[in-house]
Order: C-alpha cells, then structure tokens, then sequence
C-alpha cells in the first residue's frame, strides 16, 4: 500500500459519521446493509449518507451491489486490514517486543467460534480413533 493510499482510507475515516457507518458494516458483514437501512440506523438523511457512502467508496472501504432498487453496501475488510497493516508494518523496526503488546491486544476482539474445535486440540473423531 501507498502512503496515498493510506492517507484517503484514514482521511475517510477521519470524521464521525462515516466511521460510525463503517463500523456498522463491519457489524453486519457479510450480508452488509442497503443504504436506506444504513441511513435510518444512524439518523442521517439519505442524500447527506450517498455522499458518506461515496467518501468511503473512493477510499476502498465499502463496496456496493445494486439488488433491484436497493444498494448493498459492505465493508471492505482486506482494504482495511491494509491499511491497518500499513501503519504497523514499520512500527517496530525490526523489534517484535514493540509491537506485539499491540498485536495482542487485537486478538481477544476475535475468538474462536464455539462451534470450532480449538486449533490445538484433534476433533472429537481424531480423539475417539486414536482411543481404539
């Protein structure tokens, strides 16, 4: 990524609105929202939301899919991610120890689905065949 490049994504960010409805689609993925839904949910009218949407758009943060007369909207997460990565690929210049209380801290806001069996232990099958 380009400093540019990161500089519009953080510009776009940069003011309350847009952030709030960034974080709402990042609530509501994958299925993301319709723009008359996002506008009704943060109280913003629709026209002044098309202007919102369209800051982020630019910036590669939302992406949009017309479903009959309703617009999709959803967060680009991989774009984010970037960007996110952009300002920590540099942070520790070559010292870990500086960054990884940061790293770790992101990690608790994403466990591991209950449904999933944790990465280090085998499934119930594994278990149950290696008991015979």
């Amino acid at each position: 990524m380009e400093s540019e490049e990161a500089i519009l994504a953080l510009a776009a960010l940069a003011q309350s609105t847009r952030l709030d409805v960034f974080r709402l689609l990042v609530k509501h993925e994958p299925e993301g929202l319709a723009a008359g839904d996002i506008a009704k949910a943060l109280a913003v009218p629709q026209n002044t939301m098309s202007a919102h949407l369209a800051i982020l758009s630019r910036a590669g943060l939302v992406a949009s899919q017309r479903f009959s007369r309703s617009i999709v909207y959803r967060a680009q997460l991989a774009r984010f991610q970037a960007v996110v990565l952009f300002m920590l690929r540099d942070c520790c210049e070559g010292r870990p120890e500086i960054c990884a209380p940061l790293i770790e801290s992101l990690t608790p806001c994403c466990p591991p689905s209950k449904n999933q069996p944790p990465k280090h232990q085998p499934s119930r099958k594994k278990r149950a065949h290696a008991r015979l």
